[in-house]
């Protein structure tokens, strides 16, 4: 089974040089993208693996990955490197992610047709052995993980809310750091 975490040849090679540096310190390799334009950017995303990642984290990753590129010299024109969460609507690119995620909506695209189409949307229904469950309007269908090409969660209340609740019971969330509220009681009956 493979992952979605390097789609292209560079992207796979970069994984190779750089995953190994990421789970050394303590975090997991979700993507890397190799992308073009004027400047190249190496985009990386990565996370704690119970989940979520801090701005110093990403600093961490940058330096060590900096390093290691340093010397391994995968490329002869110039980059940029960026470092960051996968985000609230976050790509899905191991099979992990679709257990986790399960109950959540999500958009997916596979390589080959599959019943007429390549995109699905819809709610996530968990796995079962190298599938990945969705449930779309027609019902709950099974992809093959083998034949996805993207994945990613679609931002909704329901997501949102589930990244506050997690983001408050794993103290990233300090709710002593807020103003309260002030409320008052005005009567709009006149009299």
């Amino acid at each position: 089974m493979t992952d979605l975490i390097a789609k292209a040849a560079i992207d796979r090679k970069l994984a190779e040089i750089i995953q190994p540096v990421i789970e050394g310190l303590g975090y997991e390799l979700v993507r890397v993208r190799m992308q073009g334009g004027k400047t190249k950017s190496m985009q990386i995303m990565a996370e704690r693996p119970d989940g979520g990642i801090e701005v110093d984290d990403c600093a961490k990753i940058s330096t060590a990955v900096s390093a290691i590129l340093d010397v391994e010299d995968p490329f002869e024109d110039p980059y940029a490197l960026e470092v960051s969460s996968p985000g609230i609507d976050r790509p899905l690119t191991r099979f992990k992610d679709f257990e986790m995620w399960n109950g959540y909506e999500a958009k997916i695209e596979t390589d080959e047709l599959v019943d007429g189409r390549r995109r699905f949307k819809g709610v996530l229904a968990g796995v079962n052995d190298d599938e990945i469950l969705i449930t779309i309007e027609e019902g709950t269908i099974g992809l093959k993980f083998d034949w996805l090409s993207d994945a990613k969660l679609v931002l909704t209340d329901e997501l949102i809310n589930e990244m506050l609740r997690q983001r408050k019971t794993s103290g990233d969330i300090n709710e002593d750091d807020f103003d309260d509220i002030e409320t008052t009681d005005t009567d709009t009956n006149e009299d």
